[in-house]
Parts: C-alpha cells; sequence; structure tokens
C-alpha cells in the first residue's frame, strides 16, 4: 500500500514563501515495500552528504551543517517512518526545521541548496491528484468509493444512500404497477429509476461538492442516462465504466477509474494548449523563458505550465525578472523555472507540472497572462 502525505496548495505556498539562506531541498525515490527502503536511505545519506559540501562551500558554518546531518540521522534511524512510504520522497531543510512529503509520482533523486526550497517537483502531485469518486450504481445497489493514490480505494459512508432502487421508491419492485395504478411496464420504471436517481444524488451531493474531485459513473443503461438526465454535479466525468458495478470490488472500479482519469487528464491539457495558443492573439500568451520571468516577477501570471524535469541553473532577478543562466547548479544558483514557478505560486497563479512532451510551445515553460506583458 502506497502512504502519501501530499501537501495541498496552501502549503506549497507556505514552502514557496520561504526565503532564508542555506536551505535544502532532497528528491528521492522509495519503494512501499518496507524491506526494500535501504536503498533509499543509502542514497539519501549520499544526498546529505553533497549537501554538506555545498553549504560549506557556500560559507555555512560547521553548526548549520551539523544541524542538517543530526536532522536526516534521527530520520534515517526512524524504522517506522521507513515502514510506510510511497514512491518518492521529498525532504525540506531550513533553520531547524525538517519537512517531509511522501508523494505517488515516482522522481528522480535531486539535491537543492539555495536561499530557497526547490518545490517544482511537488507540483506534480497537486497538478493531477490522481483521485477521484466513483459512483456504483444499479437497480439493487449503491456505493461510492473514493479512488486515492495513498489509500487504494474505500467505500464511503454515505449517510442517506439509498439501498437500491426498490427501497428509494418505497416498492418492493420498480417494475411492476404503480400503487395509482396510473404509470406501468416500461414508462413506470423509468420514472422510479429517475427517483432513485434523484435520492442517490441527494444523498452523495454533500461529499461531494467542494471537493474538486472528478465523480466517475459506473452503471449500465438505462441508469447512466437517466442519472445523467438529474445530476448537476459539475464535475461529472463523460466517461462510463459500463456493465454491472455490483460484480466488481471497490479496487476493480479503481483500476478501472485510473485509465479514464488519465483520458480526463489529458483532455485538460488540450484545453489549456488551445486557450494558451488564443491567448497568443491577444498577447497574453508567452511560451518564451525571458518573457514568463518577467510577467511572474511582475504577478502578472494567471496560468502557468512548466516541466517538471528540466533544470536551468542561474537566478531570475527580483525587480526587473531578467535571466542569469549559468552552468554550474550548486548552492549560488537554483532552478530559474522553479523560481519562476515560485513568484507566479506567491501571486495567486494557478502552476501546473507536465512532462516535456505536455509543455505548449515545447519549452521548459508556457503562461497565459493576466494582462498584456
Amino acid at each position: 500500500m502506497l502512504h502519501t502525505d501530499i501537501p495541498n496548495p496552501t502549503s506549497i505556498r507556505q514552502l514557496a514563501a520561504v526565503r532564508e539562506p542555506f536551505c535544502v531541498s532532497i528528491y528521492l525515490p522509495t519503494s512501499p515495500v518496507p524491506t526494500e527502503s535501504e536503498p533509499s536511505r543509502i542514497e539519501l545519506r549520499n544526498q546529505v552528504a553533497a549537501a554538506a559540501r555545498q553549504l560549506t562551500e557556500a560559507g555555512a558554518g560547521r553548526a548549520v551543517v551539523e544541524e542538517l546531518e543530526d536532522a536526516i540521522a534521527d530520520l534515517i534511524q526512524d524504522r517506522q517512518f521507513w515502514s510506510y512510504l510511497s514512491r518518492s520522497l521529498a525532504i525540506f531543510h531550513y533553520s531547524g526545521h525538517l519537512q517531509t512529503f511522501r508523494v505517488p509520482n515516482v522522481l528522480p533523486s535531486v539535491l537543492e541548496v539555495a536561499d530557497r526550497l526547490y518545490i517544482k517537483p511537488l507540483l506534480r502531485a497537486i497538478t493531477f491528484p490522481q483521485t477521484a469518486f466513483v459512483l456504483a450504481v444499479s437497480q439493487n445497489a449503491a456505493r461510492l468509493v473514493e479512488v486515492s493514490p495513498d489509500a487504494g480505494a474505500y467505500v464511503v459512508d454515505v449517510p442517506g444512500l439509498p439501498a437500491d432502487a426498490a427501497s428509494a421508491v418505497g416498492l418492493p419492485s420498480i417494475s411492476g404497477r404503480s400503487p395509482s395504478g396510473r404509470i406501468q411496464g416500461s414508462e413506470g420504471q423509468k420514472v422510479r429509476l429517475a427517483q432513485y436517481s434523484r435520492s442517490v444524488d441527494a444523498a452523495i451531493r454533500p461529499l461531494v461538492t467542494g471537493s474538486g474531485l472528478p465523480l466517475i459513473l459506473a452503471t449500465a443503461e438505462p441508469l447512466n442516462g437517466i442519472f445523467r438526465g438529474v445530476s448537476a454535479y459539475p464535475l461529472l466525468a463523460a466517461p462510463t465504466i459500463e456493465g454491472n458495478p455490483d460484480e466488481r470490488t471497490p479496487e476493480e472500479l479503481a483500476a478501472v477509474a485510473r485509465p479514464v482519469l488519465d483520458r480526463l487528464y489529458a483532455a485538460q491539457l488540450g484545453e489549456l494548449t488551445d486557450l494558451i495558443e488564443a491567448r497568443f492573439n491577444e498577447g497574453r500568451g508567452a511560451t518564451d523563458l525571458s518573457d514568463i520571468a518577467r510577467a511572474a516577477t511582475y504577478g502578472a501570471i494567471d496560468t502557468l505550465v512548466v516541466d517538471i524535469d528540466r533544470r536551468i541553473p542561474g537566478y531570475v532577478d527580483e525587480e526587473s525578472g531578467a535571466i542569469t543562466f549559468d552552468d554550474v547548479d550548486d548552492a549560488h544558483n537554483y532552478g530559474v523555472v522553479d523560481e519562476i514557478a515560485r513568484r507566479a505560486l506567491l501571486s495567486g497563479a494557478r502552476v501546473l507540472a507536465v512532462r516535456a512532451d505536455d509543455v505548449p510551445g515545447g519549452g521548459p515553460a508556457a503562461a497565459i497572462t493576466r494582462f498584456a506583458v
């Protein structure tokens, strides 16, 4: 099982706001299998040794280096911590603080020493969180399943959720004649299925509304079309998990839901690419890194897309946003793309971290600005 503690957007902005000397950011791949943790601990020791060298070269005193070494040594010796991991580990150390995040994305081993934290890899975990609700509904049962990368899949306890269609309409069966005798046969069945669907929708609405998560429907016709006709949830996914959901476990539903999520995210990226291209005609689209850096410095970015893997050493001027590139990645430089993302986050922009092939324009970043710059 994966064990994750993904930071929320507020936590990431707090990390982005840290500015002080001798910040250390470490990322390393891990395994959720406890017996496979030793290679990660060895890699962490190597990263700390490299961080100590960079800190010393940057003028940090021995006390700063020892503080880092002691904090990581305690973490390495914490057997319980290493028994509950995900696919990657992010570690941040600054001014006596040590923060860790276990994330489900497979991230490469990275060390960054600077006067700010290296947060760009974390953005991937909140860009496409791989979390959703699956509503498995048939005439015989209704379940709301939450799919997440950390807990896998589990059935959510939903107060007031009808046990089945018949109980929702107060009849032994939905296929017979109504008590009034005025509605019967297939027409009566559709009316009662609509009543059932409205009851299910009303029960789950308090739980899904405001979550920001997609709702994936697992059902068969005619319930599929009927439920979609009564539900007003704006994030109800267009694709349906077809077939009888009663025959699938929560884990099986999750396995089928994840490719649906991948298609949803691909569609979102496609729409964003089209929007950036449209904004170019209005003077509000940018793919040149220098233009994007200036826009981030002026607080002009509305939406930013960055390559999660691309690292470009250098620094961005605090006032003008001009970029100075460098060939050396050390404590005097930092990733300029990460710095652009940091400034955009702190100005309230939406920031998405994607793979290189998904960045509009094919560069390290692309942006939509709030106004022409």
